[in-house]
This record gives structure tokens, C-alpha cells and sequence, in this order.
């Protein structure tokens, strides 16, 4: 997958018992994805330091213009467990589309 300039576009946190970090947002973005994409229930994170499973909650939320489908996250990491809810915004969502597809070839007119 090709990195995204500002991964904050791609997930919106609801609630996180730690400080995020980038790293830990892009990697809870790449389950949230896997699971997304494959209607599966739960995938596993083996983030750097952070270990744990990611749950899609088949549900969606809305607050003010970011919305998507919601997945919790409940981690072990060096400062203990947490927990981290988060939306795959929508946003986000058409942005991989986009990137799955790949660069379009340029439409000329006759």
C-alpha cells in the first residue's frame, strides 16, 4: 500500500486509554482495512511495541462530517493494556479505492 502524507485522514480516534502514535494509527488502519474489506470480526496488531487484536464493531458512526465504519482495538503495550475505538473515515475509505485502482490513464477529447 502506498503511504498516505497524512495518516490522520485515514482513521478518526473516538477514545484511546494512550497517546496515539503514527506509526500505531497507520497500523491500526492497515487490520482495520483487512477486516473492512473482508467482512471478517477480528484481526491480530503486532505493532512495534503494541500487540493485540482489532474487533470491526459492524457499525457505523458520525461526528460532524467524519463518518465510517467503527472497530475497537484492545492492546498490551510497555505502559500496559488499552484500548483504542476508532472510525475508518470515509475519506480514508476512498482514498485506498483510489489507490487500488491505480493511475488512470488521461481522457482526451477528439
Amino acid at each position: 500500500m502506498a503511504e498516505v502524507a497524512d495518516p490522520w485522514v485515514l482513521i478518526s480516534v473516538l477514545f484511546s486509554t494512550f497517546p496515539m502514535e503514527e506509526g500505531l494509527a497507520v497500523a491500526l488502519h492497515r487490520v482495520a482495512m483487512d477486516l473492512y474489506q473482508r467482512g471478517d470480526s477480528v484481526g491480530v496488531i503486532d505493532q512495534g511495541l503494541a500487540h493485540g487484536e482489532v474487533k470491526n464493531v459492524r457499525k457505523e458512526a458520525a461526528i460532524g462530517t467524519i463518518s465510517g465504519p467503527v472497530f475497537e482495538a484492545s492492546l498490551e503495550t510497555e505502559r500496559g493494556k488499552g484500548a483504542v475505538h476508532f472510525i475508518l473515515t470515509r475519506q480514508g475509505l476512498s482514498l485506498m479505492a483510489a489507490q487500488a485502482e491505480g493511475p488512470r490513464a488521461p481522457q482526451y477529447r477528439n
